[in-house]
């Protein structure tokens, strides 16, 4: 049972909430994670440096603190559970400092968000963009390997690219999905920022086009380094990201209940 978004519903979901944000950046103190990035995933490196950065959160407010006295038991109790979690997730899950780079694409995570943003250039003549979003779905396959009874799940991740020439204001965009170990293409169209237009056309799904074209296109995006290996990237960075995530929303929850 497939159980993810649309992929077109998706692209105009990330549109609408990108030109809503536009270039806002957050405070949070997640950007401690994006100061210094990392290549070839340097566990040993990372994890310190992951592992101080979040560790502050434990001491931002301690819940056995005397300003705790004041409070009810009930909340007092919910802040020794919060803190716990805290505690459970950098010491025995600890993620790693977010990568900056990815091949020739520059990474820009949105700290509090539901995505991220690479960029790259291709042949000195084009702009490469994609936005990523986090796990927005999965699908049940069956279990692999000796214990093959049962179901496995197979996480999705929706992905836009797009990709403009330097000379012109039309782009062409590609509806994507990333799955653990391979990039999907559902569709692709023209799009220009400076379109009036409010139903553009969006042309035939891909599975619809010749399977010549299917593949004229996929080399399109290999060339320009959007294939598998980016999607198992995007897999491990999304992981990573949704660790950071929540620990982050366990401080900012506990950090609200303190005050």
């Amino acid at each position: 049972m497939s159980v993810f978004h649309h992929p077109t519903s998706m692209s105009r979901l990330i549109r609408s909430a990108w030109r809503t944000l536009g270039s806002s950046s957050s405070s949070s103190t997640s950007d401690a994670f994006l100061a210094n990035g990392f290549k070839g995933y340097n566990h040993f490196s990372s994890h310190f440096q992951c592992r101080n950065s979040i560790s502050s959160l434990l001491h931002q407010s301690r819940p056995y603190a005397t300003h705790t006295n004041t409070k009810s038991p009930f909340e007092a109790n919910i802040l020794r559970i919060l803190h716990n979690e805290i505690e459970y997730q950098v010491e025995y899950a600890p993620p790693h400092q977010h990568a900056t780079k990815f091949n020739s694409f520059v990474v820009q995570d949105r700290p509090g968000g539901q995505w991220m943003t690479m960029k790259g250039t291709y042949n000195d003549s084009e702009e490469i963009k994609l936005e990523v979003t986090m796990f927005d779905g999965y699908e049940s396959v069956p279990k692999l390997g000796d214990d093959s009874s049962g179901e496995d799940v197979r996480l999705h991740i929706s992905v836009l690219v797009d990709i403009s020439k330097r000379s012109g204001d039309d782009a062409l965009e590609f509806v994507c999905s990333a799955w653990r170990d391979c990039l999907e293409i559902h569709k692709l169209y023209l799009f220009s920022p400076n379109s009036m237009a409010s139903r553009p056309y969006l042309g035939p799904h891909f599975r619809n086009l010749s399977s010549q074209l299917q593949q004229r296109l996929r080399e399109i995006l290999e060339a320009r380094g959007v294939n598998d290996k980016l999607a198992v990237f995007l897999h491990e960075y999304m992981m990573n990201k949704d660790r950071v995530e929540l620990i982050q929303w366990f401080g900012k929850v506990k950090s609200f209940i303190e005050q």
